[in-house]
């Protein structure tokens, strides 16, 4: 169903991206009508959080050709796209901020606890240095996109590697204004702000949402590669959304019918402990970006981001009561992860 035009999400989504662009990612998603079809006086938190998250799936689709491909290809059947989730990598230096932003995932944890985000689980990532976060939406948990924070973790890396890290991530900025932060306020007080003010915010917070630190220097970025394919990604990437994920009912079946097409997808699916959660994805979108040098600057073809597909199967939890499986798995995030590698 077509959201009414004067429904809080088009109007909210139409201002960041355009009316043209919000028209086709409102019909390009799997939105539910509570969601879609919100108006009055006031914008909840959960339609500004599922406004923030079509207007980041429209900016993905706009870095991933093959994923704009694949949906594309979707919409032409007939089927829209069930967005799961989002995954993000924060920097963590052993004490201190991040530049001027809090430290590691509590950049993000104050703009998605507001918005009606709980942390749901901590997802060990060591084999990576990193710490995996999920935070689901407390209103509409199986409808709004979670978001997959993970943050990494300097101090576990050699003394050549920080002083890299510092020389990249020291003069990262905090993007947030004033507009966000009275919006964000609000929400976490009262759930809901009018129209305006959500609409101011907007811009704002999907800022938080890109790379806001300075041009890196190749040769830290290749200190940074040098120990840890995610490090040189986020010196690249910074807080952009690395993975959108699609909600199918077979991602075998997927994997299979995308593989058959000659598309770059993961050899295997990888499969939660519970076998509940299976997820594939294509590998990276190969990107160019620049580098500071003695000389000036350079540019190399380095892992972008990419499109990702998640199956989920329901379960009777330990109250009896039928749900649907929304957690993620340490194993099958570090397999995913391997999807940006350099090599």
């Amino acid at each position: 169903m077509n959201a009414p035009q004067d429904a809080h999400l088009t109007a909210l989504v139409a201002s960041a991206i355009g009316p043209r662009a919000a028209g086709e990612i409102l019909d390009t998603l799997d939105i539910d009508v509570m969601l879609s079809g919100e108006t009055g006086q006031r914008v909840s938190r959960a339609v500004f959080a599922m406004a923030l998250n079509a207007v980041l799936f429209h900016d993905i689709m706009g870095r991933v050709p093959l994923g704009a491909a694949y949906v594309a290809e979707r919409r032409a059947a007939g089927l829209r796209i069930l967005f799961d989730h989002g995954a993000l990598r924060t920097i963590r230096f052993g004490e201190g901020k991040t530049g001027a932003l809090p430290a590691g995932q509590i950049a993000f944890a104050r703009i998605l606890e507001p918005l009606g985000y709980t942390m749901a689980e901590v997802y060990p990532l060591d084999r990576l240095k990193m710490t995996g976060r999920a935070y689901a939406h407390l209103d509409y948990p199986e409808a709004i996109p979670q978001f997959f924070v993970s943050e990494l973790h300097v101090d576990r890396f050699s003394p050549a590697f920080q002083a890299a890290a510092h020389a990249v991530f020291d003069a990262t900025r905090d993007v947030l204004g004033a507009e966000a932060t009275r919006a964000l306020a609000a929400f976490a007080t009262e759930g809901a702000v009018d129209l305006e003010t959500a609409i101011a915010a907007l811009p704002q917070v999907v800022a938080a949402f890109d790379r806001t630190h300075p041009t890196p220097r190749l040769s830290d970025y290749k200190a940074l590669a040098a120990e840890s394919a995610e490090a040189a990604w986020i010196a690249t990437e910074g807080q952009s959304f690395n993975h959108a994920t699609d909600r199918v009912p077979d991602v075998e079946a997927v994997a299979d019918a995308q593989k058959a097409l000659g598309r770059p997808v993961k050899d295997a699916v990888e499969v939660s402990a519970s076998g509940r959660v299976r997820q594939t994805a294509f590998k990276a979108q190969p990107v160019e970006r620049a580098f500071a040098t003695d000389d000036g600057e350079v540019t190399l073809t380095v892992p972008g981001s990419f499109h990702e597909f998640i199956t989920r199967d329901r379960f009777v939890d330990e109250t009896d009561v039928e749900r649907l499986d929304l957690r993620f798995d340490s194993s099958n995030a570090q397999g995913i992860f391997k999807m940006t590698g350099t090599g």
